[in-house]
């Protein structure tokens, strides 16, 4: 059985401003941020990732994100 994070799987769930954190290498992801890997421009949310996207650091997939944070900064 796959672990699909703290979200479930389930990205609807998760607020636009959410950081979430690779279980598998600690790297976070902040939407601040973007991702410039995979030409991610700042300002998108974890929801609007196309479903394509892994983890730059390590390719885990994005079902393997925890979410580290989601209250308004």
């Amino acid at each position: 059985m796959m672990f699909e994070g703290s979200y479930l799987g389930d990205r609807d769930r998760l607020p636009a401003h959410a950081k979430l954190e690779c279980k598998i290498c600690w790297w976070v992801y902040d939407p601040d941020q973007g991702d410039p890997v995979w030409q991610i421009p700042p300002g998108t949310a974890f929801t609007d990732l196309p479903a394509h996207w892994r983890c730059p650091q390590c390719d885990g997939d994005a079902e393997q994100f925890m979410v580290v944070s989601g209250d308004a900064a």
